[in-house]
């Protein structure tokens, strides 16, 4: 593995190989605390995050690397002088051993990785993919529910513009007799062109109006927020599909609620205290998937 740009680099087998190596990195964390010892790993992040920079910058520090980072780089950085973007990536490939990349442009991952000798990382890129999110969204559902196959997910939310969606869906199709279900406002529904590669792969996709039209037997629910940054200009009024605990009373015990984070109004805080709701065990998986990764580009990797 070499660069992580998108979801569909990925195969059945290199998942299953880095979720045993998260597991063994989590319960042997000692032992990998000089991993990277060597290594100078660099977070340029273009947008806003917390979870994604802190969570990778976290990892770097517990596999012992060292991290250089530009937080807010449209504005602390030279790009507000008008720098490319492949000329900053040609100048921190020569700075680092690994680039980790937030960037707001949906093809800003693959114009890195053509300039960059350094492993290119993609931490989002405008509304197209977040793939390190799904690799820790779907050991989230693998390590809860115990398996990848023969599950169903609802996808909720804003399904054009969010990105953790895209990625996710695209991971899940690797797995046999996945059924997803995508419930949003009509302005906000998921793109043709993810419903064609999911279902070409097997994966069936199924579009419903309500919380209630729902299996009550469900395994996974995937909350997102509405991306407003994304449509700012294209006047769509946001109207948020609320999880709350009335909600939650529609499904079983067997359900697992997943948010990437942040969140506004979509996850009412009264749900939090419920069993189901696994969002924040999902983000500091994060920490963790991210360690295997860095590990798995950076040691195993070379």
């Amino acid at each position: 593995m070499r660069h992580v740009l998108g979801s569909e680099q990925f195969c059945r087998e290199e998942l299953d190989k880095l979720f045993k190596l998260t597991d063994h990195i989590r319960e042997n964390e000692r032992s990998y605390s000089s991993a990277i010892a060597d290594k100078v790993v660099a977070t340029i992040f273009y947008e806003p995050s917390t979870r994604t920079r802190l969570s990778f910058e976290a990892a770097i520090l517990r596999l012992g690397g060292k991290n250089i980072s530009t937080e807010n780089a449209l504005e602390m950085s030279s790009a507000i002088k008008g720098e490319t973007l492949e000329d900053t990536i040609r100048v921190m490939d020569a700075y680092s051993d690994c680039i980790v990349m937030r960037h707001p442009d949906k093809d800003s991952a693959e114009r890195a990785a053509k300039v960059s000798n350094a492993p290119i990382l993609n931490a989002g890129a405008g509304s197209g993919e977040h793939p390190t999110q799904a690799l820790l969204d779907t050991y989230t559902i693998y390590k809860n529910k115990g398996r990848l196959d023969n599950i169903s997910v609802a996808i909720l939310g804003d399904l054009l513009y969010g990105r953790t969606i895209h990625s996710l869906i695209k991971m899940l199709s690797l797995y046999e007799n996945v059924t997803i279900y995508g419930l949003s406002i009509p302005q906000l529904a998921l793109g043709q062109e993810y419903i064609d590669y999911i279902t070409e792969r097997g994966t069936k996709y199924i579009k419903v109006d309500k919380i209630t039209d729902l299996p009550k037997d469900l395994d996974v629910i995937y909350q997102t927020r509405t991306q407003t940054e994304r449509f700012e200009k294209e006047g769509i009024k946001v109207e948020e599909i609320v999880i709350d605990k009335t909600a939650m009373d529609h499904f079983g015990d067997d359900l697992i609620v997943l948010h990437p984070l942040p969140r506004r109004h979509e996850i009412c805080t009264e749900v939090d205290n419920d069993p189901r709701a696994k969002y924040f065990e999902q983000s500091l998986n994060g920490m963790y998937v991210r360690m295997g990764l860095l590990y798995e580009v950076l040691v195993n990797g070379k």
